[in-house]
């Protein structure tokens, strides 16, 4: 059984997908981007705030279905640009315990939607 998991705290999917889908214990969350879910404008400029505001959108999400970053098991980056992942790493570590971080990939791309530079996308397990 699935559950849909959506919240106003994040921003609304830009397609037919939902936020995260919730499946016998585990949440799969679509990719997040650096929307502000407040006022729906991209987040731009400064790569660390675009990674920090995509971030916030996953603690949303993982929120709204009772978890927090230590349920997640793996996660996805997208960057635009390699050259960044040193900025990217710095933001994305500071929500996660070393000791118990999840795997990660992290691959550059030629877009993303919206030609944003950064998108995240996790999985996480109750």
């Amino acid at each position: 059984m699935k559950k849909i998991i959506n919240t106003e705290n994040a921003p609304a999917p830009i397609g037919p997908y939902n936020q995260a889908i919730l499946s016998n214990g585990t949440l799969y969350i679509s990719g997040q981007i650096p929307i502000d879910p407040k006022s729906g404008e991209l987040v731009s400029g400064d790569i660390k705030l675009e990674t920090k505001q995509s971030m916030e959108n996953l603690k949303a999400i993982l929120t709204e279905a009772e978890m927090t970053f230590e349920n997640v098991v793996k996660s996805s980056i997208f960057l635009s640009d390699m050259n960044q992942f040193t900025e990217v790493n710095e933001v994305y570590a500071t929500y996660f315990n070393a000791d118990t971080a999840p795997a990660r990939e992290t691959v550059e791309v030629a877009n993303l939607p919206k030609f944003v530079n950064v998108e995240i996308s996790m999985i996480a397990v109750k």
